[in-house]
């Protein structure tokens, strides 16, 4: 599915990926600045997240608690290898039955769960993005 939208139009956007998900573990692609964490925190209100909702580019991982189950947002943006994301116990969050969002995952290639949507973000212009979603 791919849809082209503005920031407007973002919380539709958001709906629409929860919907046609056929899993809880959501990979995003796209250069920096391309909107892969606004789209993750409008996801993360949609999910009955409550808290404030920010970029886990230090900590690797964020944990929110969401209506129905746990939210756990990964940013591995600054990992240099896969053995940092074991050393956070990565495996541990993929078995809890939560929604795992992962933005840079082309970083963890060998970590990624079997069943996964792909998420692609890409800039139009400064106004316009579209999503693919596989």
């Amino acid at each position: 599915m791919e849809i082209t939208y503005s920031l407007e139009e973002i919380d539709l956007v958001a709906e629409k990926l929860l919907d046609f998900s056929q899993t809880k573990t959501l990979l995003f692609y796209g250069e920096m600045g391309v909107g892969k964490t606004t789209l993750i925190k409008v996801l993360c209100k949609k999910l009955g997240v409550t808290d404030s909702i920010s970029s886990p580019t230090f900590s690797l991982v964020n944990q929110y608690l969401g209506k129905e189950s746990n939210v756990f947002h990964f940013d591995f943006y600054r990992i240099e290898d896969e053995e940092e994301v074991y050393d956070i116990g990565f495996e541990d969050y993929l078995s809890s039955n939560s929604w795992i969002l992962i933005e840079w995952p082309e970083k963890i290639p060998n970590l990624i769960p079997l069943s996964h949507n792909k998420i692609s973000i890409s800039k139009n212009d400064e106004q316009k993005r579209t999503i693919l979603i596989e």
